[in-house]
């Protein structure tokens, strides 16, 4: 027996190790296979709802075979397409009795009835078509007593599936009702599965999504680009992912373009376009071959659909003018969110999200997450711990890190790890957090330097005057260096930044002093060194 099913690598996480399939498709396929059926396959398909339909359905012979039976009851929802003729082949009424019996086991299996061209009535009491179907079935049994209680099996299994909610087909538009059922299904499976799926495990995230959500008020129809904007390391990414998985379900298409910053240095901007365009319209082509085409493009085919887009980590205006350039580009209700270490990037969206970094509690419970791995952490480990939290504040990169680092290490090696943490960050994380360093311009750079060097929990106007007598444009470096995260103001007008940020800009410095240019001094071992050179 053949058999096909409809599958999206986007839904491979959609369904717990229980569930092999997201839906298992009943239907005559006399009926219904060439039209009705056959839209609402590719509805599913389109959608990334995993199908088992079978591809060989015959209306003789009493038996299902065992792997219909398999895929039964590994699927999470089971569509019953009822149709007039259907209850003439045994097959179809053998394949409902095991469905409504496996619902009856309470295997948390989703049964939804479908009435096509037929009255639910007529299948709740077996009247109109259904009599003269029934009406066979007891005469080929009437001397068979087993056959009797099958007839009566299937009987009972058309009531109680018919007693279920489901969709009357013969009321509304084909196409629409075909689009509601699979936006039913799409909710369900989306709702299941994050309740159960590796979210849970994503310390604080359920304030940030409740914060989200209330920006992007998805009950509404208009257009809204939302920015999550915070410092790198601090989860930004984390964020959009989790809000894409919960909410992409309640739009026609979505897209989560990843890496922007990385792929646009690798590729041309054009190619962020067509994989954008590709993933839309659910057809893989080269659309334009540049973004001037590409600009013109995306609104023209996007305009009437209700789009789920993120744009993750852009870091240059023209990422989003040629990705998401106006709320005009999308059909309504549509919602582009973007990540940026960058604020001036999001500043005409209609809101913006400023990840904060993790409070005290959160922050112990990511970082045991990582160190001990769900076992409740030894006394003895609590103090480097705490030293550990102290350093990272609350940074999420740096607690992820750092914990990994540590686990299943002795307590000697925690101490000596820790003081390593102490007196200088991780390269992972400098490393990674450098890449904001890499986008400024080189007067920007030796502002942040400077800053990161000597003058951090300085006042803003000395900071500025300073800078200003060494011919820097002082107020635009500061701005630039605020909006993209690296620096912040605190309370009396002070210059401030995260302690992971000033050990980058300090691990730069030494990169620097490595490779023959001493361009900054702040301790007394590096002045030393360099005075004894001057006197050799």
């Amino acid at each position: 027996m053949a058999s096909s099913s409809s599958f999206s690598s986007a839904s491979n996480s959609q369904y717990c190790p229980r569930w092999k399939y997201n839906v298992f498709l009943s239907f005559r396929g006399e009926d219904t296979r060439k039209t009705f059926t056959s839209h609402l396959y590719e509805g599913l398909k389109n959608r990334g709802i995993f199908t088992f339909q079978d591809d060989k359905r015959l209306d003789q012979g009493d038996s299902i075979p065992e792997e219909l039976l398999k895929a039964i009851e590994e699927s999470k929802v089971a569509l019953i397409v009822f149709s007039k003729n259907y209850a003439t082949s045994r097959w179809c009424l053998n394949e409902l009795v095991k469905i409504t019996e496996f619902k009856e086991e309470e295997n948390g299996q989703t049964v939804i009835p479908i009435f096509y061209d037929v009255d639910p009535s007529h299948v709740r009491y077996q009247s109109e078509s259904f009599v003269e179907a029934f009406a066979k079935h007891k005469s080929r049994y009437k001397d068979d007593v087993e056959g009797m209680k099958k007839v009566q099996g299937w009987r009972t299994a058309l009531t109680a599936a018919a007693n279920l909610k489901g969709y009357d087909i013969r009321d509304g538009i084909e196409s629409e009702k075909i689009q509601q059922i699979v936006n039913h299904i799409s909710s369900k499976i989306c709702k299941s599965t994050h309740s159960l799926s590796s979210l849970q495990d994503v310390v604080g995230i359920n304030d940030h999504l409740e914060e989200l959500k209330s920006q992007l008020q998805i009950e509404t129809n208009d257009v809204r680009i939302i920015g999550i904007w915070g410092i790198g390391g601090v989860g930004k990414t984390t964020i959009a992912k989790a809000i894409f998985d919960t909410l992409s379900y309640q739009f026609k298409v979505a897209c989560f373009l990843a890496d922007i910053k990385e792929n646009a240095r690798k590729n041309q901007l054009h190619s962020l376009q067509n994989i954008l365009l590709s993933e839309l319209l659910r057809e893989k082509n080269n659309y334009v071959n540049n973004k001037y085409d590409g600009k013109c493009m995306i609104p023209s085919r996007l305009c009437s659909m209700k789009v789920l887009i993120v744009l993750d980590d852009i870091d240059h205006g023209d990422h989003l003018e040629y990705l998401a350039g106006d709320v005009g580009w999308f059909g309504n209700g549509s919602r582009v969110i973007v990540t940026t270490r960058n604020r001036h990037l999001i500043e005409k969206g209609n809101a913006r999200y400023a990840v904060p970094t993790l409070p005290d509690h959160e922050a112990m419970q990511l970082f045991n997450m990582h160190a001990f791995k769900k076992e409740a952490p030894d006394e003895c480990f609590k103090k480097f711990s705490l030293e550990v939290l102290n350093h990272a504040k609350g940074l999420p990169l740096a607690l992820k890190v750092w914990g990994s680092l540590l686990h299943n290490r002795g307590i000697d090696e925690w101490k000596r790890i820790v003081d390593k943490i102490k007196k200088n960050s991780s390269l992972e994380i400098v490393e990674k957090l450098k890449i904001s360093y890499d986008g400024l311009e080189p007067e920007e750079q030796t502002i942040f330097l400077d800053i990161a060097c000597f003058f951090r929990g300085f006042k803003k106007e000395e900071v500025m005057q300073i800078l200003e007598s060494c011919d820097f444009k002082a107020e635009y470096g500061l701005d630039v260096l605020m909006d993209k995260s690296l620096v912040f103001i605190v309370v009396g007008n002070r210059i401030e930044m995260h302690d992971l940020i000033q050990d980058m800009g300090k691990y730069i410095v030494k990169i620097q002093k490595y490779s023959g240019e001493r361009s900054r001094l702040w301790n007394d071992e590096d002045s030393k060194e360099v005075m004894e050179d001057n006197t050799n």
